[in-house]
């Protein structure tokens, strides 16, 4: 029970980890966005859009930490265990912004919030079995 109990600690860790990173991914492109490519009239205009880009992206690494926990809890249940979390997490915060700057430079390529969120929760997933490696018994 111990060991099952540690892999799934390391899960909550690397969802709390890739939130992070999906945030400072987030963050980044709520900064560029709304410096470079919003019209923003005023002080008050500027921080408005800059709350409202970092309000989206708090929700969405949330979603996404929560992808990691529900993919994360399966793995555990059937034996493996995730490695090299925090490269993972630092991969979820590239994809993001990654994604997010193609569709910003490129906005025939945004194809909308729904497929936005399918894209990032698949992409989640993906990453997340990447890190996936089978559990080893512990030599008691």
């Amino acid at each position: 029970m111990s060991d099952s109990g540690d892999r799934m600690r390391v899960v909550v860790y690397y969802a709390i980890w890739a939130g992070i990173c999906a945030v400072v991914a987030g963050l980044l492109m709520a900064l560029i966005h709304t410096t470079f490519f919003a019209f923003v009239p005023s002080r008050v205009a500027f921080m408005a859009t800059l709350a409202g880009g970092l309000a989206v992206t708090a929700a969405i690494a949330a979603g996404q930490a929560a992808v990691i926990l529900v993919t994360g809890s399966l793995l555990v249940r059937l034996g493996y265990t995730l490695g090299l979390t925090v490269l993972l997490g630092l991969v979820v915060g590239a994809f993001d912004f990654a994604m997010n700057l193609v569709q910003l430079l490129v906005p025939a390529l945004e194809p909308g919030w729904p497929w936005d969120l399918a894209i990032l929760a698949v992409a989640t997933v993906a990453i997340t079995l990447c890190g996936a490696q089978r559990a080893t018994a512990s030599a008691a």
